[in-house]
This record gives C-alpha cells, structure tokens and sequence, in this order.
C-alpha cells in the first residue's frame, strides 16, 4: 500500500537559518505519530513544510501518492492543518468561519460531524459570535474544527491542546483517538505533553535540531508505559543528551 506520506530529504532554512536538514519520514494510514523535542527543534516549520506553507530548499512530499510541488491542489486536499488561534479572521463568527472553510474544501454545507465535536468541545453556545470576542480556548477549539473539516486523511496538528481546558482537552484526544482506530486519519502531532504522547501515539519521533534522532515504535512506547520506574520523558532526555 502506498504511504499516506512519504516525505525524503527535506531541507528548509529561513534566511542564513538552516531549520531542517535532511528529514525522512513515512506515515502509514492509522497511525498517531508524536513529533516531540526541545523549542526551536523544527517541530512547527517541518510541519508547515508538509504541508506546503514553508518552501524547501530541498526535498520531496508526497500525500496519497501526490506530489505537493507537481499537483499541490491534489495533495493539499489530502491535509488538514489546525489553524493557529491568532491567525482566525476576527470579524467573522465562529460559523461563518467554518462554512468559509468547508466551501473552501468543495463541502456544500458544515459536515455535521464538525458540528457535533463543536457541541463536545462546548463550542456551539458561542458561534454565532465573531471571533474577535473569543477566550484563546474557544479560538483553539475553532481552529482544530477547521482543520479537521472533512476528516481528511492526514491531519497536522502544532500542540492543539494549548488553552483548552481538560473536559475539552480530554474530548478532543478521545476523537482523535477514535478516527485513528477507524484508519479513519493519520494524525501527526506535535506536542510538549508527553503524557498525551504515552497515552495515545503509535510512535513517536524526537526531532532535534533540524534533524530526527530517535524513535520509539509501538512496542517501545507499551515498554514504557508497563514500566514503573520509566518514563518518555526520562527516555527523550537521554536520547537528547546522546
């Protein structure tokens, strides 16, 4: 089966920075994979690169065996991003928002689906009011709405739990969780709560300066969490100290 992504040698730099430098990665449909490692790893630009919005300097990505320079409509179809919470238009409601968005994904209407997580996340009370007016919780709950319109088969996700409070926080990993289980959607997150990463990823890969170091499988994640006296934290510190 092909890969839902298959990204090889992806080099992206801003200015005289060099931010990625070399990275391979392959996902599979269904599986949850956490980006994790220190600030200014690269964890946000890789994922912006993936999905198109950072330029490599060098590279290939391919989405559903899409190439994102040769055909980008085709494979950008393919991704969901959560939006970031400051970059929402803030003079439209949280409803016009999302039927931007899905007109925008060729959707004729706001899938009910979306509506029905937006009812979960206690976000329905509050979308008929502009944006401009919503907490940074309500702002995130939006943007991973819009992001997830669709259910598109490879969602990125740049720490969505950010502002949420744990009801919301712990709906949303249950979702997640549960499209996943479905192959529904892959799902690449990148996050500094590991907790979420021991609890919920089939793999996890630690990304440090611009390059992936190690990676801990299926197995290695149900090592450590049937294991009392470790943890992922004490495994990425180690990994980040080799």
């Amino acid at each position: 089966m092909t890969a839902l992504l298959s990204a090889a040698g992806l080099h992206a730099a801003y200015g005289d920075e060099r931010v990625l430098k070399g990275v391979d990665l392959e996902i599979a449909h269904g599986e949850f994979i956490a980006l994790i490692g220190p600030n200014g790893s690269g964890k946000t630009t890789l994922l912006r690169a993936i999905a198109g919005m950072v330029p490599l300097d060098k590279g290939r990505v391919c989405i559903g065996g899409s190439d994102l320079v040769v055909v980008p409509q085709m494979a950008k179809a393919k991704i969901g991003f959560a939006v970031d919470p400051a970059a929402l238009p803030a003079l439209l409601t949280g409803r016009e928002c999302l039927a931007l968005f899905a007109g925008a994904r060729g959707l004729p209407a706001i899938p009910p689906a979306t509506l029905a997580l937006g009812e979960t996340l206690s976000l329905t009370s509050v979308l008929d009011r502009r944006v401009v007016s919503y907490s940074l919780g309500m702002r995130q709950k939006l943007g991973v709405l819009l992001g997830l319109l669709g259910e598109p088969p490879l969602l990125l996700l740049d720490e969505p739990f950010n502002g949420l409070d744990p009801r919301s926080a712990l709906a949303f990993k249950q979702h997640l969780a549960a499209l996943v289980a479905d192959a529904n959607m892959s799902v690449l997150l990148a996050t500094h709560s590991l907790d979420v990463v021991e609890r919920y990823a089939t793999r996890a890969l630690l990304l440090l300066e611009g390059c992936l170091r190690h990676a801990w499988d299926a197995n290695a994640l149900a090592g450590l969490r049937a294991h009392p006296g470790r943890s992922l934290e004490m495994a990425m510190a180690e990994a980040c100290g080799d």
